[in-house]
């Protein structure tokens, strides 16, 4: 740990003798920024980061998170922010509307399922013309016993109502244009926060990842905080279009280990960000363009950590139906240990 400290240029604060199973590691600098390619929309009252100490605490099973009480917010610096092309608007053939699969696994090992996974879709036909609205989550608890199933379920009921309530509301009441109205990603942003005080409230020894996107007809909005994953998946191959908020993440960012490494590291599962973990979090917001007949795929780490990219785009390009091709990820990742929980949600965009 002392020779972590000294590649992240991190100091030690109080000498205070840690629990057996946490890990405390102090921050003096901040993250570095993330690729270019994702469009990074950071909320108008974000705050530059804090000159503060950032705490690695409460080991649960398998993963670390962040101690709410001795954390500063850590702010992500964007790069490379550009301007969204014109809009293109999908005009799908009768009947083709977004279709998705999703499967949560409690996998080979675990002896309960902390993953929660939520999907809805609406497609209307009607002289009001609305847009397909679709909102997926993704949400990967952590903590002692059954504290991280309830955060991770608490984390998907408090994001699934908020959005519904004021993007889908909105949307059936023709008041999306409304100027005074929050944007999207604002909607998004604020799920995500209101979820983070429920966990914080009511599951205080747990916590949870969070991937949630809303589409609305050829975009999506995303809203990310931990290790679970995005991935767009097209003709052209697979990207991964979220960041992981873990610390080898952070050391292949800065050149200390390489993504080979990165997988069996013994801290590989360690959370600098997680919901329920701070009361003041950063969350990512990410927006993207989904062209006709491509694919948003949604998983936590229980699948990503076990199945190659390239295999997951051959999987789900070879599907016509997305179910399928999630039964077979799944499938997979239990063939292969299965060590943690699988979950995975795959949307198919028209066209």
């Amino acid at each position: 740990m002392d020779f972590l400290r000294r590649i992240l240029g991190w100091s030690t604060g109080s000498e205070t003798t840690p629990p057996k199973d946490d890990i405390i590691i102090t921050q003096g600098d901040t993250e570095p920024a993330s690729p270019p390619e994702p469009i990074i929309e950071t909320p108008a009252n974000a705050q530059p980061p804090a000159e503060a100490s950032t705490t690695l605490a409460q080991a649960g099973e398998e993963e670390v998170s962040l101690d709410k009480a001795q954390t500063a917010p850590i702010m992500t610096p964007v790069a490379g922010t550009r301007q969204l092309p014109p809009l293109e608007t999908v005009v799908p053939r009768p009947g083709q509307r977004l279709t998705f699969g999703q499967l949560s696994d409690i996998g080979m090992v675990r002896g309960n399922n902390q993953d929660a996974v939520f999907s809805i879709i609406s497609s209307s036909i009607s002289s009001d013309d609305l847009p397909d609205f679709g909102l997926f989550i993704v949400a990967d608890g952590m903590g002692g016993h059954h504290d991280g199933e309830k955060a991770s379920a608490i984390t998907v009921r408090t994001i699934a109502n908020y959005v519904t309530g004021n993007i889908f509301h909105a949307l059936t009441q023709k008041q999306m244009d409304d100027e005074d109205r929050p944007t999207i990603t604002d909607v998004l942003l604020s799920a995500v926060q209101k979820a983070n005080e429920a966990v914080t409230d009511l599951i205080p020894e747990g916590g949870t990842t969070v991937t949630t996107t809303v589409i609305m007809g050829d975009r999506a909005y995303i809203a990310h905080v931990g290790d679970s994953r995005a991935y767009l998946i097209n003709d052209e191959g697979i990207e991964q279009i979220t960041r992981d908020h873990s610390l080898v993440q952070r050391l292949i960012e800065l050149d200390q280990l390489t993504p080979e490494e990165a997988a069996e590291h013994p801290q590989r599962n360690v959370l600098y960000r997680a919901i329920g973990q701070n009361d003041n979090l950063d969350v990512d917001a990410i927006t993207r363009r989904l062209l006709p007949r491509s694919c948003l795929l949604l998983c936590s780490d229980g699948l990503w950590n076990l199945i190659p990219e390239d295999v997951i785009r051959n999987v789900v390009s070879k599907h016509d139906n997305p179910q399928h091709a999630c039964h077979e990820l799944v499938d997979m990742a239990n063939d292969r240990g299965g060590p943690d929980n699988i979950t995975v949600i795959i949307v198919e965009i028209p066209g």
